[in-house]
């Protein structure tokens, strides 16, 4: 399939990247802890939030070269990179939210 916008698939990119690291981290962490005798289902909940923020940190691409983009847009007057890279963490937060949902919807725990 060829992707004729690479931004598209970049936002495509970065919001299955933090559903991911959120679903991965959430269900490896509740592994361990059942390992060690914690209760995995409360312990996957409960890193489930504390993971969402590191689940877009490693979206976005973990370096500082979005907050550069976003200094230039914000202080050159560069609206369209200011605008692709709010796009993008937009996206990756919506990821780690899913990500947050579905994993809410498994340990049947609220969010």
């Amino acid at each position: 399939m060829d992707v004729k916008d690479p931004f598209i698939a970049t936002l495509m990119f970065s919001f299955f990247i933090a559903l991911g690291v959120l679903i991965g981290g959430a269900l490896i962490g509740g592994f361990a802890a059942f390992l060690v005798g914690d209760a995995p289902l409360s312990r996957i909940d409960r890193l489930a939030g504390s993971l969402k923020i590191w689940a877009i940190v490693a979206a976005i691409g973990g370096t500082f070269d979005t907050f550069y983009t976003l200094e230039a847009g914000l202080f050159n007057g560069e609206t369209k990179f200011l605008v692709k890279q709010l796009l993008l963490i937009i996206t990756a937060t919506g990821g780690a939210q899913t990500g947050a949902l579905v994993i809410s919807w498994l340990t049947q725990e609220p969010l």
